[in-house]
């Protein structure tokens, strides 16, 4: 299917002379993209992040300290060390102006008398430092005679490393690399035209791994822009297909009498916000119009957009038809189901909770296809191939992030034409909306409903974990209940649960039987359990890893206590602050941090002491980290990006979503020269899923 020009950069890392199996499988750990090992295009991908100057070629007096020099000198003397000795092998070089000391540790005696030979010229690189009133470069990087000069990079790239991987052969392994691309037609002159700066898409790796200055890998030089582009038009044409494939699978209009959702309205305790109203009415117009619906609805936490969603799902029913709503875990998907069963059953809607593991799974399976089901929850149980619906007319997608694109599509393939609503509590920074669900259309709500508590932020330092205890004794007395969230270890999910473990004992050991643990190793059974007694109120502290960070409803919990802080993105510390404030308790927020803080994290939780709108919350936090990871792209099937940055590029990203526009405004099947082109630069970003929707019509 990838047209052939392409092949040498998808050839496997190993064609490359002098890639064997051990080095093959470094480059595996450092660059590879999936299962397939590293590939030529991975090794282009793998960009420098700085670079070596040796430029400066000053005689040895006026040479700089602390900075690498190049100087050129005469070998003068060998100071090898004594048998057994474990001091470094020293070398004097000097010119008409002075001498400097080489210093080796651990040295390679045969390769230093060869390479620095008495009596002859030599160019040596390395940082030159003063010590002890001497001049001395340790360990240069560079030992040259006059032709290795020649052959030497002025400004050398700098990369990332794995464990065992010397500089030297990955460059030589990019170098070679470089050697493999193919000359490639232009795939967007109109952004050329626009900015005639910037180089062809070859040009440009060729400028990045071959630096003239170091400016030239600066995220806005532009090279980097013009890679920085290529992929984000790449994603923002995928995006665009799909939304186009989906668009062109005609719906079918949904006009519901109102009936149902007047009962539920009629049931709730509250009046829905502004936000609400206008985000159904955004909701209900796409029901009704003949084209499938593909919508977000973003909202923050506790903004109310399950209500928003079954009153969608009225809608649908009340046309005839059956709704789905799918969420990413089983305890996200029974509290949906305990959230809404009473607005259901005052409405006369039949639901039911399908989950992975569900007792009566058969009968109900029955009861979906014949149509004696109105709305099934579930996990991704829903879109299993046993799961069949008499006639589905719209899939609700909850905490989508969690979610890559092929399964919200699945779902959707579940019925005849079926519109697909997406739901995140994720508050995304508007200059990320684009990249992430630039195929839908988004509704948002900013208001909370009325009756939502303010949070009162608070940081402790972790020494004062001792007043903080003695407070909860208080406020347990008063009947609050405490969430108590265990710090996030990166590296292993194991040091979390242990972390969580660890504390649930030492809490244990105060408060005794009112404590309860809750993790993501645990049986489905023993988690629901442990969820169970704490909304109930039989245990009044819930110690959690972020288990519990998205959707977990208990209106009773009015405490969140959050250890180690500094360890948590600013969006992720907002997602566990909402777990409280949802009842009529007055609500706080305690962070207990490890000091010293750094400037970020200092930020990060004076932030969240200042302000509880999740929106400008993302937006400080796309500030504070960069694109980089802020809504877990790399655990989601959300795309996080190789080549683009969007703290730095974030501009280019409306230009290509434009550009995406345009092109299927006036090629649709990417036909003719031009669209060949493009198809080149979706194969090379691998956006392939594109190009079957593009081949499948």
């Amino acid at each position: 299917m990838r047209p052939a020009l392409l092949n040498p950069l998808f050839a496997r890392a190993t064609s490359i002379q002098g890639v064997g199996p051990k080095i093959a499988k470094l480059l595996d750990r450092l660059v590879a993209e999936g299962e397939t090992g590293a590939r030529v295009l991975d090794l282009l991908f793998h960009l420098p992040y700085a670079t070596i100057d040796r430029r400066t070629r000053a005689k040895i007096a006026e040479a700089p300290f602390d900075r690498v020099v190049l100087i050129e000198a005469d070998v003068v003397e060998h100071r090898p060390p004594g048998p057994r000795s474990r001091a470094p092998y020293k070398v004097l070089v000097e010119d008409e102006t002075g001498d400097v000391l080489l210093v080796f540790f651990l040295a390679n005696h045969p390769w230093i008398e060869k390479s620095l030979p008495v009596g002859e010229k030599r160019w040596i690189s390395g940082k030159l430092e003063l010590w002890d009133g001497h001049r001395q470069i340790v360990h240069p990087d560079r030992v040259l005679d006059a032709e290795g000069l020649s052959k030497m990079q002025g400004v050398e790239p700098v990369y990332g490393l794995t464990e065992g991987l010397q500089p030297r052969v990955l460059g030589k392994a990019i170098s070679a690399a470089l050697e493999r691309l193919p000359d490639l037609p232009e795939w967007h002159p109109r952004a050329i035209a626009k900015m005639p700066a910037l180089p062809s898409f070859a040009a440009a790796l060729r400028a990045l791994h071959r630096p003239e200055d170091p400016e030239a890998i600066a995220p806005t030089a532009p090279a980097r822009v013009r890679l920085a582009y290529d992929e984000l038009l790449a994603h923002q044409l995928s995006l665009a297909l799909t939304r186009e494939h989906l668009r062109r699978a005609t719906g079918r209009a949904m006009q519901g009498d109102g009936r149902r959702a007047e009962k539920i309205l009629a049931a709730l305790p509250y009046k829905l916000t502004p936000a609400q109203t206008r985000a159904l009415a955004e909701i209900r117009a796409d029901l009704a119009s003949p084209s499938r619906m593909l919508r977000l609805l973003q909202g923050d936490v506790g903004s109310g957009k399950t209500i928003v969603a079954l009153l969608a799902m009225a809608s649908v029913v009340e046309a005839g038809r059956q709704a789905a709503l799918m969420a990413p875990t089983e305890l996200l998907a029974r509290q949906h189901y305990a959230g809404i069963a009473e607005y259901a059953e005052a409405a006369g809607l039949r639901i039911a909770l399908l989950t992975g593991r569900s007792a009566e799974r058969v009968r109900m399976l029955a009861a979906l296809a014949n149509g004696e089901i109105d709305i099934a929850i579930g996990t991704h149980a829903l879109f299993q191939e046993s799961v069949a619906f008499r006639d589905l007319g719209l899939a609700v997608v909850d905490e989508q992030h969690r979610f890559g694109v092929h399964q919200r599509l699945a779902l959707g393939a579940k019925g005849e034409a079926v519109d697909i609503l997406i739901m995140t509590a994720t508050p995304i920074p508007r200059s990320l909306v684009l990249t992430y669900f630039g195929d839908m259309d988004v509704s948002t709500l900013r208001e909370k409903p009325p009756g939502r508590q303010p949070i009162d932020t608070r940081a402790l330092p972790l020494e004062r974990i001792g007043e903080v205890t003695a407070r909860l004794s208080r406020a347990l007395a008063a009947g609050s209940r405490v969430y108590w969230v265990c710090p996030l270890v990166e590296e292993s999910e194991a040091i979390d649960v242990a972390a969580a473990e660890e504390r649930f004992a030492a809490l244990a050991q105060i408060f005794g039987d009112k404590v309860g643990l809750v993790h993501g190793r645990m049986k489905g059974e023993d988690r629901d359990r442990a969820m169970q007694a704490f909304a109930s109120g039989k245990t009044q502290i819930l110690v959690a890893t972020t288990v519990i960070e998205v959707g977990v409803d208990v209106p009773e919990a009015n405490i969140m206590v959050i250890e180690h802080a500094e360890r948590f993105g600013l969006a992720q510390l907002h997602q566990l602050r909402g777990r409280v404030g949802r009842g009529k308790a007055k609500s706080s927020c305690l962070l207990l941090y490890k000091g010293p803080l750094g400037e970020t994290a200092k930020a990060r939780i004076a932030i969240l002491r200042e302000t509880e709108d999740g929106f400008r919350i993302a937006e400080e936090d796309l500030r504070l980290r960069g694109e980089g990871d802020v809504l877990g792209t790399k655990q989601s099937g959300m795309p996080g990006f190789r080549l683009a940055r969007l703290d730095v590029h974030g501009d280019l990203l409306k230009l290509a979503h434009e550009e995406a526009r345009h092109i299927l405004s006036v090629n649709p099947k990417l036909e003719g020269e031009q669209g060949r082109a493009l198809l080149l630069l979706l194969h090379i970003f691998e956006r392939e899923a594109a190009v079957k929707l593009l081949r499948a019509g």
